[in-house]
């Protein structure tokens, strides 16, 4: 259980797939305020049934049969055919939740991609996929969140015309991925 619960904070916070590895900074630059949390539990969603489906399809379909090449080729279908009919049960439970115009936002998410990519890298066991899994996903949806909020106070702000738009905005990620780097002492393993 221990391992566990590091394995999610440290994918959460430490290791975070956005901001210590580039993945899926395509979907925070493109959210809006009112999709920030619909866009994080689609994306924690689809990050933990892939990741948990994923890990399972490598250990018991590819390495068995001796396809370990083919995992790019099965992972990325598996993440594209699971985000229609998932954005559909969430609109289904979650109807105050805008799920509208996000299937674009989690198709070129490569953080969902990159997860399982390196759940099959690391090799140990359906429990620690699962906690990477979810830990990246929560994750995302922090930073997601705290992004969004960020730009919110820096839209009122006087900012000088060359900064402003998107190069404001890669400063500000550039200085919270600084800030997450304080968490890196966190974990010790």
């Amino acid at each position: 259980m221990t391992e566990f619960v590091l394995t999610l904070i440290s994918a959460a916070l430490i290791n975070n797939f956005v901001l210590h590895w580039p993945l899926g900074v395509d979907s925070l630059l493109a959210g809006t305020r009112r999709q920030v949390h619909a866009l994080g539990l689609a994306t924690l969603s689809l990050m933990l049934i892939v990741g948990v489906i994923g890990h399972a399809i490598w250990q018991w379909l590819l390495l068995p049969l001796h396809l370990e090449a083919l995992r790019l080729f099965v992972f990325l279908p598996l993440s594209v055919l699971l985000i229609a009919p998932l954005l559909q049960l969430l609109a289904r439970w979650l109807p105050r939740l805008s799920f509208d115009g996000l299937w674009p936002l989690l198709l070129g998410n490569a953080g969902v991609l990159g997860l399982a990519l390196i759940n099959a890298q690391n090799d140990q066991g359906l429990l620690h996929a699962a906690a990477l899994s979810l830990g990246a996903g929560l994750g995302f949806w922090l930073v997601l969140s705290l992004f969004c909020d960020l730009r919110e106070r820096t839209a009122d702000n006087d900012i000088p015309l060359p900064f402003r738009g998107l190069p404001i905005d890669l400063i500000s990620a550039g200085l919270m991925a600084a800030i997450f780097l304080g968490f890196s002492g966190l974990v010790k393993t």
